[in-house]
């Protein structure tokens, strides 16, 4: 049977007023889908960055049984003098908006060999306008309040986070307190890796 012969018999089944009621049926329906109204919305993202690098790279002289001597990144055996504008004067700085505090994991990104230092301490200095450098307390973890004293450098792994809060703009340096009892005198290579994690509290 054709197609027009199976319509013809659903007409005919229907009746007039089945007919009737099915073409009005498919007229609403047609009414309503070309009825539906759509909205769109769309969003600008703005991706922030919080934390800067200021020295990348700088050089040390240290001194066989050289013994809790201090070296700083970047001002090597004295403490640089902060100048904000000057990237060469601070080894990161951190800048939070009223969004978002954030903490940053500082760790050497491989530990330095314990058959040539006995110690390697690693502390973070921070300043918020020049002048006087400060101890930066060291968290435990990104969030929470458990603070250490420092960063094992002897240590593959160890890590501690500074926490800056909203709205602020502060400079970091390091400090490193070492003693080396090697006799090693072939350069070393120590690299600090600075990790900035956003985040909406401590």
């Amino acid at each position: 049977m054709s197609s027009k012969d199976k319509l013809r018999k659903l007409f005919v089944s229907l009746g007039v007023k089945g007919t009737l009621c099915l073409i009005c049926l498919l007229i609403c329906v047609s009414s309503i889908s070309f009825a539906l109204v759509t909205y769109t919305g769309s969003v600008i993202i703005t991706p922030t960055q919080q934390l800067t690098v200021g020295t990348a790279t700088t050089s040390w002289t240290i001194y066989q049984n050289q013994q809790n001597a201090n070296q700083y990144m970047p001002g090597g055996s004295t403490e640089s003098t902060l100048t904000p504008g000057d990237s060469t004067s601070y080894a990161f700085k951190v800048a939070t908006d009223p969004n978002q505090v954030c903490a940053v994991e500082v760790e050497l990104t491989t530990a330095m060999d314990p058959s040539q230092f006995s110690s390697f301490t690693i502390t973070v200095l921070s300043s918020q306008s020049g002048g006087t450098w400060n101890t930066e307390p060291l968290y435990a973890a990104a969030t929470g309040t458990t603070t250490k004293a420092s960063i094992n450098g002897l240590m593959q792994g160890d890590a501690a986070y500074i926490h800056q809060a909203i709205s602020t703009t502060e400079y970091y340096e390091i400090q490193v307190t070492y003693s080396y009892d090697g006799s090693n005198t072939t350069p070393i290579t120590a690299t600090f890796q600075f990790t900035p994690l956003p985040m909406n509290s401590f």
